[in-house]
This record gives C-alpha cells, sequence and structure tokens, in this order.
C-alpha cells in the first residue's frame, strides 16, 4: 500500500512539472523577439527600437511618419492584448471574446456607437494625420505577426487575433472618455430623477457648495444656508440599508511653479494622474527622437503620441477636468425617433440590440419617460490627433495654441517652459454651448452650438504669486463656471491641501515636489476624527480600546495606523446611514447616489448637527443611536471582511491592510491560481482620498512626473508597474518595486541593452 501511495506520489508531482513545463514553454514562446534586423515596406530610412533595463522604449528615426511605426511595433510586441481590450471595450465588441457574459457591457458600450464614430472622424483627418495612424497600425501588426505564437490571453480565451486598424487608435481615446467622463452624464441623470422625486430644493440641498475650494483665482461660492427638505414617511418606509458606492474615479493632480520658485531658475511641473490600476498598467514609457526633436513620456497603447512629457523646452501633464460636457434632452412624442439594430458578434451566436437614437443623440428609457445624451464624445470633434502638436511646441505660448486644438476629454493641461514661464488651460473637447444644466432639459432648451467645439477656452499664465495648482476640482473663477459647469468636481480638499503645501515654501525643487506627491496627511478627516471621538465617549467603558485607537490615528493615511481606518470608514458609513432614504428612492429607479457622494459633505454635517426627525427612519431610536449603531455595524463589518470574525482584535484594521495596494490582471481576478504569476506583489496603502497622496486597493497614481524643462536628467517618472504585458519578460514588474517604495526613477531612459533595426525595403 504504501508502495502505491508513493508511485501515486510521483506520478502527480511528475505530471505537476510537466504541466508547469508545458504552460512556461508556451509562454516563452509567445516572447517576442527584442533585437535584431527586419526590412520594412513602411519606413522610408532605417529606424532603431531600443529598450533599457526597464524596456523604456527608445525610438530613433529620420522622420515623424518612420518613429511612428517603430512606436506601434513595440506597442504591439508589449501592450497587444491591452490595446485589444481597449478597443473591443468602447467598440463594444468584448462578447467576441468572452462570450454571452459580455453582452450587458457591450450594450452599454455600443449605446455610443464609438467603432462608426471613429470610422467617420477618420474620413475627416488631415492627410499627415492619417497617414501617422496608418502606419502606426502597420507598425503594430507587423509586431504581432512576427511573434511565434499567441499570448496566453488568446489562447486562454480561443479568440481570433484581429489586425489592428486606424480606426482603433480613436477606440483606445474613447475607453479614456468612458473612464473619465461617465460621472458627468450619469450626474445629470441621477439628479434629473432626484428632481422628479423630491424636487428642485432637494437636488440643490445635495449638491450645496461646501467650504473646501480651491479655484486658481481664490473666488468661492457663497456657502447658503439651505432650509432642510422634509422626507415624506412613505420614502422612509421604504429605505433599506444600502451602501454608496466610493467613486474611485477622482485623484489626479498637477501643479506648477515658474522660475522664480526653483532654486535653478527654470520652471517646474509635477503630474500624477490616478485611475483604476491594472496588470498591465495603463501608460508605456518612451522616448521619441527624430530630427532635431527629442519628446520623453508615457504613451498610451493604441495611440501614437506621447501623452505626458517633455521636449526639453516645454513640459506637460493633464488631470481631468470635470466640466459639464453632457445634457439629458427629456424627449415628448413630438420627437422623431429611429431604431437601428446593432449585432453584437458572441461564439454562441449574434445578439442584436435595438438602439432608438434622436436628433440629440441616443435615447434612454428610466421611469417610463425617453431622455437622449448629448455628449461632447458623439461630437465629430471629440478625437483627433492634434496631440502630437505638443512634441514641436517651443515655450508655453505655443503649447496653449496648441492645446485649443486638441482632441481628447476635456483635462486641466499643466505646462511649464525651459524659460520659466508656466500656464493652466483646459484642453480638450468643450462643447460651445454656453449654458449647462444639472438636470435634463427639453428639446426648446437645446443648444445648436452643441455641434462646434468651444474657443473660449480658460488659461493662466504665469501668476503674480507663482504658483499653478489642480485636483479635478473647480479650477475656474465662480463666474466662469456658470459657463462651463460642473460635471462631477472632486471636493476641493485635496486641490486645497497641495495650494497649502505649495505657499509652505519659497523655492523648489524635484525632492520637494516628490514629497507633495507622497503627503498623505488627512487634513479633511480631523473633523470627523472629532466626531467619532464623541460618539464612542458616549460609552467610554465599552469603546475604551476604540477611544485609544482613534485618539491615536496619527493623523495620517499611514500603514501601521489602526485610527485612520476607523476614522476614514465611518465617515462613508455615516453618509450611507444618513442618505439611505435618497439611495433606496434611486436604487428602485437602476440608479445611485454614487456620482454625488463627494457632493454630500455639507448636507451630512448639517443633518448630524440638526437631527432632523423626518430624516430618521424606524431602524434607530433617535439620531445618536444611528451614529452609534452605525459605527458598531461598520467595525464589525471590517472585522469580518479582514478577519473573518467580529471579535477579533481591532489591530487588524491597519490601514495598511484595509487599505493594501493590490494591482490584478484581469484574467487572475476570474482564474485566482494566477494571480501569483500575473499580478503584482500585494504592498501595504500608503495613501488615501481627499489627500495628494491618493490610493485605493486598485486604484492611484497611474504615473508620478517631476520635470523641468531643460533639466531632464533630474527628472522623474515613476509607474506603477512594467512595461510588458507578458508575465515572462524581463520588463513585466519592472520599476513597480520604485514606485510602492517612493524612489525616483528617471525620466531619462538608461543604457540600452536591446536594439532592433528596420530597414527600408
Amino acid at each position: 500500500m504504501l508502495r502505491i501511495i508513493k508511485i501515486t506520489i510521483f506520478i502527480v508531482f511528475t505530471l505537476a512539472l510537466l504541466v508547469t513545463a508545458l504552460v512556461y514553454g508556451v509562454l516563452s514562446i509567445s516572447l517576442p523577439s527584442l533585437s535584431g534586423n527586419t526590412v520594412s515596406s513602411v519606413v522610408s530610412h532605417t529606424t532603431s527600437l531600443e529598450r533599457d533595463e526597464l524596456g523604456s522604449a527608445i525610438i530613433s528615426g529620420e522622420n515623424r511618419l518612420d518613429v511612428a511605426y517603430a512606436l506601434g511595433y513595440a506597442h504591439g510586441q508589449d501592450r497587444f492584448f491591452q490595446m485589444d481590450l481597449l478597443r473591443r471595450n468602447s467598440a463594444g465588441e468584448l462578447s467576441e471574446l468572452f462570450g454571452k457574459a459580455a453582452v450587458p457591457i457591450d450594450k452599454r458600450m455600443r449605446f455610443h456607437q464609438f467603432r462608426k464614430r471613429s470610422q467617420a472622424i477618420l474620413k475627416t483627418l488631415p492627410t499627415h494625420h492619417s497617414d501617422m495612424l496608418t502606419t502606426y497600425a502597420q507598425g503594430v501588426n507587423d509586431a504581432v505577426a512576427h511573434i511565434q505564437y499567441p499570448s496566453f490571453e488568446y489562447i486562454l480565451t480561443g479568440a481570433e487575433i484581429k489586425p489592428w486598424q486606424p480606426e482603433d487608435s480613436f477606440l483606445v481615446i474613447f475607453s479614456m472618455y468612458l473612464d473619465l467622463q461617465t460621472t458627468s452624464f450619469n450626474r445629470d441623470l441621477l439628479l434629473t430623477q432626484i428632481e422628479k422625486e423630491f424636487g428642485e430644493n432637494m437636488v440643490q440641498f445635495l449638491i450645496q457648495p461646501s467650504q473646501y475650494q480651491a479655484a486658481l483665482d481664490g473666488s468661492e461660492f457663497e456657502l447658503l444656508d439651505m432650509p432642510l427638505p422634509k422626507l415624506r414617511p412613505e420614502t422612509l418606509a421604504q429605505t433599506m440599508p444600502l451602501a454608496i458606492e466610493e467613486p474611485l474615479d477622482i485623484g489626479s493632480n498637477n501643479w506648477a511653479v515658474t522660475g522664480a520658485l526653483t532654486k535653478a531658475g527654470g520652471a517646474m511641473l509635477s503630474d500624477d494622474m490616478h485611475l483604476g490600476l491594472a496588470v498591465p498598467i495603463i501608460w508605456y514609457r518612451a522616448q521619441l527622437k527624430y530630427g532635431e526633436t527629442q519628446v520623453t513620456g508615457v504613451t498610451l497603447p493604441g495611440v501614437p503620441a506621447v501623452v505626458v512629457g517633455s521636449n526639453g523646452q516645454i513640459a506637460w501633464g493633464f488631470t481631468n477636468g470635470y466640466i459639464d460636457t453632457a445634457d439629458w434632452v427629456r424627449l415628448t412624442n413630438e420627437n422623431k425617433t429611429t431604431t437601428v439594430v446593432e449585432k453584437i458578434v458572441t461564439p454562441e451566436g449574434d445578439v442584436d440590440y435595438p438602439l432608438e437614437l434622436s436628433e440629440f443623440g441616443p435615447v434612454k428609457l428610466v421611469d417610463g419617460e425617453k431622455y437622449a445624451l448629448s455628449w461632447v464624445a458623439h461630437q465629430p470633434y471629440a478625437v483627433d490627433m492634434e496631440l502630437l502638436g505638443f512634441e514641436q511646441a517651443q515655450n508655453v505660448e505655443q503649447a496653449l495654441q496648441v492645446a485649443k486644438t486638441v482632441g481628447i476629454p476635456v483635462q486641466n493641461m499643466m505646462v511649464v517652459d525651459k524659460d520659466g514661464n508656466a500656464a493652466w488651460q483646459a484642453t480638450g473637447a468643450i462643447p460651445g454651448r454656453t449654458t449647462p444644466y444639472d438636470t435634463a432639459i427639453s428639446a426648446a432648451q437645446f443648444d445648436n452650438a452643441w455641434q462646434q467645439d468651444a474657443t473660449d477656452v480658460p488659461f493662466i499664465a504665469n501668476p503674480d504669486l507663482g504658483r499653478l495648482w489642480t485636483g479635478n476640482s473647480r479650477v475656474v473663477s465662480v463666474e466662469q463656471a456658470k459657463r462651463y459647469g460642473n460635471g462631477g468636481y472632486a471636493l476641493g480638499a485635496r486641490s486645497e491641501q497641495i495650494k497649502q503645501r505649495l505657499f509652505e515654501k519659497t523655492h523648489f525643487d524635484e525632492a520637494d515636489f516628490y514629497d507633495i506627491q507622497l503627503d498623505n496627511e488627512a487634513l479633511f478627516l480631523v473633523p470627523w476624527q472629532q466626531l467619532l471621538l464623541k460618539v464612542l465617549n458616549s460609552d467610554p467603558d465599552k469603546f475604551a480600546q476604540d477611544i485609544k485607537a482613534v485618539e491615536q490615528w496619527q493623523q495620517c493615511a499611514c500603514a501601521d495606523s489602526v485610527g485612520y481606518t476607523l476614522v476614514r470608514k465611518y465617515r462613508s458609513a455615516l453618509i450611507d446611514a444618513v442618505f439611505a432614504p435618497i439611495e433606496s428612492a434611486m436604487h428602485m429607479h437602476g440608479l445611485t447616489l454614487k456620482p454625488i457622494k463627494r457632493d454630500l459633505e455639507t448636507g451630512v454635517w448639517q443633518i448630524i448637527n440638526t437631527f432632523p426627525d423626518d430624516w430618521l427612519t424606524a431602524d434607530y431610536a433617535s439620531w445618536p443611536d444611528l451614529m452609534r449603531v452605525t459605527y458598531i455595524q461598520m467595525r464589525d463589518d471590517l472585522l469580518v471582511q479582514h478577519t473573518g470574525h467580529k471579535t477579533s482584535p481591532l489591530s487588524a484594521l491597519t490601514w495598511g491592510e484595509v487599505n493594501a495596494l493590490q494591482i490584478k490582471h484581469p484574467f487572475s481576478q476570474q482564474i485566482p491560481q494566477l494571480s501569483k504569476l500575473l499580478d503584482m506583489p500585494k504592498h501595504a496603502a500608503f495613501g488615501d482620498s481627499f489627500m495628494p497622496a491618493v490610493q485605493g486597493t486598485g486604484f492611484g497614481a497611474s504615473q508620478r512626473l517631476i520635470v523641468k524643462p531643460g533639466d531632464e536628467k533630474n527628472a522623474i517618472l515613476t509607474l506603477p508597474g512594467g512595461q510588458s504585458g507578458h508575465p515572462l519578460s524581463p520588463f513585466y514588474r519592472s520599476g513597480y518595486a520604485d514606485y510602492v517604495n517612493h524612489k525616483n526613477t528617471p525620466l531619462l531612459p538608461g543604457k540600452a541593452m536591446h536594439k532592433i533595426e528596420f530597414s527600408p525595403n
């Protein structure tokens, strides 16, 4: 018997080794070749693609078209599956990869008809831009063709690899629209339903201004002493205990100082765009050299342009702008509509999706009423290739002119130049309509200026105090806000904290800027910590350990702080409890308060300071009871989630563990056994919301750039992952250790380790 057991163990072990060897063998032959020579019918002169020890692409050529081909080749080698997902996501074609389970997602995306829009816009491009996209696409396809074996993603899905088309680059940009602007039109639809059920007073109460305002001109909306709207008894009776999901799409920072405030005399830029983090990361390091131009920064795989970076004369960076870029139009029987059938292809068979269209945009049915969406992403000026113009700009003035023509989701562009100038400008597709609305409008109110890209874009150059900052909150003046509206601005607490740091010093270097990027002091949460202590001190014996933890919270999102966890999670839980009646009412219509949860700060304090009887549900004996019970439930739920037992010690709830950074590959989330192979190593939390160091479990700085044009040798570009999407590549995790350990990864590439040379045939 023992002999049989030993033989069985040996066989199982041997089979496991064979399977492992087979898997690694298949993965190995799908690795791209990083050195060699090849002939291309596309390049006009010899062009090279080199990679340094991080895998940074260093591309040299005689002209921009040849460089675009080599960049496409690099993206195709390292990131093709990621690019494929991005184009399929915005086109509503994921079902071809993942089957009928993805049909609901594809329907949401087909609503926007982005493939058709991309094809139409491509036909209107100037020749030099369409040639650029065509040449880039050929580089992508040649790279994929030269890889011996499909990557593991295609093996697992059994999907066909489809060639990259020039229009697909626009689909990648449209994916960014979906990431960055859906909050805007979801917000308006939500507020429309709130107005319908609770009235205009409730809308204004929920989105009233807060004390946290950090516009560049210092203007502030007046804080209103608003009367608290009353809730009907039937609303309270229908209340369910629903959590309002945190809006994790907020978090980008950038700031700049003029040359008067740097030790070397050149203007300096900091930019850290915050996005959802996954494997592979969204950005791709590249340096492009052609003619007299050398530009270094990050590219977006799928697009032949440097998105953020420096060309030695200027440096530029972005944060999402959140001005109002969408309107819903309430339709009546007088408004004509048509229906088209979108065919969604799946391996199990095609699915027809009827889509109703109007002259204002695609139509959605909510609570028995039809609404048409007019969104800037649906306009012909939504996407273009004008972003390429930054590569040639020689100073801030030229960059501001380029920025007025760029077709991307509207951004806060921060730009500095070698001569010490610094400026901010709203950059991207901005509708020409001049009256934004928070709720749906009638067809008669629709402004035909939607068809034009705005030319009256706001900007500020070389402010007297030499400092500029943005953090997704309102940047424009109170007066300008009437023109540009609110598309879901962040609470201004983070921007205020950045502003405060910039006025703590009179001169800055790269290390000073990095300190601000990593600032995790919890200034915003101080009143919430004091409130929680008051709640806990209502029963000091019962909450003795809780009180100790909250008193010792360190006032920062520090990895070893339990008190910070309790304060931060209590704020969110209390907002959920207070606004549960509204959330429950919206839930019945498939809506949620998520798009405006950041706006509820002023309202929640008004409610918990006044204890209105008509907002208290029957689940609680009193408001102090609600505040106490909410804490207990929040704490116990956290303990169960992280330890399995609500009686576990509070020491298990350190912020480092509760908010640990876990950057995962999409496939490991479905097949956990692949996690060790595919995911970045888990790391203790080092930030949170409402502070410059924004970080969630799968959200945070997608890059950290700090640069003075002309002094790139001291510049920093740190990314939360590697260049390659192939798990056996030496570049799969390169740079991640620097990111989580807050080290400075240089902007400029290092010594080349690999080289591919492309020769014309």
